[in-house]
């Protein structure tokens, strides 16, 4: 994973948001003594397994309510919960070759082995291993991910086994103030269970120059490193999120953790599994952000906005009639193309940054058809523009 990214808010009142950092995987047993001989007594074929069913029975009726919760759901959800590490290689000062082992978590939500993670927690691993709940190793393939939402897809083969796979709920559904609970290998403590409740919704956390969470949910479940791409759960034992960043002074964690909301995660599982890659929304034009002097300068209608410098031929905003630059000009050191349209909102959505727009298009399909209000000269005007999709990076 991605090791202490600082970050900064977009459009909310969230100072920064911490990529949680890989940690490497810290395994190990302590050695069992030897217990005395003693004699077996005879018991009936199954009496064990009544016995132990019996001791478990009679621990959970000591159990208080919310007790119960977190014992039902960690039963139910455990199994499910992987330790991913990863191997790659990076290079030093001198060009040589260094070997880098990382770790992070994931969760099964498919019987035949996908599983869900953050793709900062596989980006450029040449191999993957993932150990499940019960201690049994898996070799895993990456599938695919969405770069810009943090989402990656792995898979494992379970020759033969079934595996456990978790619910996925609907994260439009959650209030404040909910329980969770967050499954993951923090530090490399595989299996690790920690709870709290919904703290916020809504926000949005930039989590990198090019990624960042939107509708985020806002916990203080203890996330910590290593708990990156593992799931935040609800006390029906269903996926709500994939815990991905945390606002940490410190490096670890001061109760305020991000999760990536389920029905994202559920929307680019379902374009990897079905067609192998994610069908992101492209309008089709190269776009500069215009504001205080800069709009002064270029004696523009507003005062913040996207100057269309250049639209992709033959692209969505090409076809809907937006207008790119037709002539050069230098902004202090840098050249810039002007007298193209100035982008001010998106289906009624301000739009004054790249990280804007990029929040907006996130939200669409490829397909949608989308108002967007620009200025072109001084007069303002709406312009209807079916969506292309996105082939790598650009809007």
């Amino acid at each position: 994973m991605s090791a202490g990214k600082g970050s900064n808010l977009v459009r909310l009142a969230i100072v920064a948001a911490v990529i949680i950092a890989g940690a490497y995987w810290a395994g190990g047993r302590w050695g069992q003594r030897q217990p005395r001989k003693v004699e077996a007594l005879p018991m009936a074929a199954g009496g064990s397994e009544v016995v132990q069913a019996t001791q478990v029975a009679a621990r959970d009726a000591a159990l208080t309510d919310d007790e119960s919760i977190n014992v039902r759901v960690y039963r139910q959800a455990s199994a499910a919960v992987a330790n991913i590490l990863t191997k790659a290689t990076e290079y030093d000062f001198f060009m040589d070759p260094v070997p880098v082992e990382g770790a992070g978590s994931g969760f099964v939500i498919d019987s035949r082995g996908y599983i869900l993670t953050n793709f900062h927690v596989v980006q450029e691993a040449q191999s993957i291993e993932v150990v499940l709940g019960d201690r049994t190793r898996y070799s895993a393939k990456f599938i695919g991910a969405d770069q810009r939402n943090d989402v990656a897809m792995i898979k494992i083969e379970p020759k033969g086994k079934t595996l456990v796979a978790l619910p996925l709920g609907d994260s439009s559904k959650l209030q404040v103030g909910q329980k969770v609970l967050a499954i993951g290998n923090p530090f490399g403590f595989q299996s690790t269970l920690t709870t709290g409740v919904v703290s916020a919704l809504g926000r949005t956390v930039q989590t990198s120059q090019s990624t960042f969470i939107d509708e985020a949910i806002q916990t203080d479940a203890a996330i910590n490193r290593g708990n990156s791409g593992g799931p935040l759960i609800n006390s029906h034992g269903e996926v709500i999120g994939i815990n991905s960043a945390i606002y940490t002074p410190s490096g670890t964690t001061a109760g305020i953790g991000f999760a990536i909301p389920v029905n994202t995660a559920k929307r680019i599982a379902h374009d990897l599994m079905t067609e192998g890659r994610v069908r992101q929304a492209f309008l089709g034009a190269q776009t500069l952000s215009v504001g205080g002097w800069l709009a002064e300068a270029l004696d523009l209608p507003v005062q913040e906005g996207l100057l269309i410098e250049e639209v992709t031929k033959g692209g969505p905003a090409a076809a809907a009639g937006l207008h790119g630059g037709d002539r050069a000009a230098m902004a202090g050191m840098q050249r810039i193309i002007i007298g193209g349209d100035v982008i001010v909102a998106i289906d009624g959505e301000k739009i004054a940054s790249q990280s804007d727009m990029n929040l907006v298009l996130n939200r669409k399909r490829p397909g949608d058809t989308v108002s967007v209000s620009v200025y072109r000269g001084g007069k303002k005007i709406d312009v209807p523009v079916k969506l292309g999709e996105r082939a790598g990076n650009g809007n």
